[in-house]
């Protein structure tokens, strides 16, 4: 059966109303390198934080003002109390954020490199617990978007449940938007990475990436030949390629001519948590235009939000709200 194409209309000439956005992945505590070393082997202080690509989204698009629900686990612990609990501080929904006594709650160090790029690495646990059943209870077709990352496809068995979640949202006519991080560390064979991404492009209606990804699963670097190579070969309707200061590179199947978006310059304190802003920022510009094609206006605010979220320490601090967002491209 063919993906479901959402409508390309124009927006509609009332308000919109709040987009229902699924968040579905790993929630984790980020053990953030805080003395300035760029590396572990170095670093003497770590700060706690609240993390994981899925939930920096999910609180993202709360601040956005979206109806922002997130699905995945935490362990039967402190950090994991401390994140259902922090999350729903954030306004999102955390109904279908599962707890399990069998793992402990997933940590992931990070730090930046002399050039100011991130690096993270995972210490997996309760995250690779999420279940083919746990997404068919988070009500998929009811929902306007599902976002879903790469992350998840790195274990068993929460790869099957982000294949089965992507299928259940395509099947019902429901956007989905595959961020794609792809953490090295994770996967000793990359050509199983590029597997696994494939899998959920099959049911994918946006797909973010960053060079870097490209550059690991597709073998690309070139950011015209990379958003070209993806609509040409996958059911992908938008592609939106980032490369951090140089800016963000898209094109769609209605309009295939790649197009480039410059990042705003800003006072950047830490890249943590900018591409989730970056993400939940495009999601709801474009539901609020109907899921017209994007334009590089919807881009720019989304290049925004990504800007805003480099300015604060932390995934979730720097993560701007829609007033915060509007008077910061206001003023642009």
């Amino acid at each position: 059966m063919a993906r479901p194409t959402p409508s390309t209309a124009g927006p509609a000439a009332s308000a919109p109303r709040r987009p229902r956005l699924l968040s579905i992945g790993e929630t984790l505590i980020d053990l953030i390198v805080a003395d300035g070393s760029p590396s572990l082997e170095t670093a003497s202080d770590l700060v706690a934080r609240m993390g994981g690509a899925p939930a920096n989204v999910a609180v993202a698009s709360a601040r956005l003002g979206a109806d922002a629900a997130f699905c995945g686990v935490v362990g039967d612990d402190p950090f994991g109390r401390r994140l259902r609990q922090g999350l729903t501080d954030q306004g999102v929904d955390t109904s279908t954020l599962a707890t399990t006594p069998v793992a402990p709650t997933t940590m992931a160090f990070a730090w930046k490199d002399h050039r100011g790029d991130g690096h993270f690495w995972l210490l997996r646990g309760a995250d690779i617990q999420l279940s083919g059943a746990q997404v068919g209870d988070a009500d998929i077709p009811s929902r306007d978007a599902i976002v879903v990352g790469s992350v998840a496809l790195a274990a068993m068995p929460s790869r099957g449940a982000i294949e089965e979640a992507a299928r259940r949202a395509a099947g019902s006519g429901v956007v989905v938007c595959f961020d794609i991080n792809l953490r090295p560390t994770l996967w000793p064979d990359l050509a199983e990475a590029k597997a696994a991404c494939a899998a959920v492009l099959e049911h994918t209606t946006v797909v973010k990436l960053s060079v870097d990804d490209a550059s690991g699963i597709l073998g690309l670097t070139d950011p015209d030949q990379i958003v070209s190579h993806l609509l040409g070969t996958t059911p992908v309707r938008i592609v939106v390629l980032t490369d951090g200061a140089r800016g963000a590179w898209f094109a769609s199947r209605g309009n295939p001519q790649v197009r480039h978006v410059p990042a705003f310059v800003v006072d950047a304190v830490e890249p943590t948590g900018a591409g989730d802003a970056f993400t939940a920022a495009l999601l709801t510009r474009l539901h609020e235009r109907n899921w017209a094609d994007p334009t590089s206006a919807d881009i720019a605010f989304a290049s925004g939000a990504g800007a805003l979220a480099t300015t604060k320490r932390g995934a979730w601090e720097g993560l701007p709200t829609r007033r915060e967002l509007d008077a910061f491209l206001a003023g642009r």
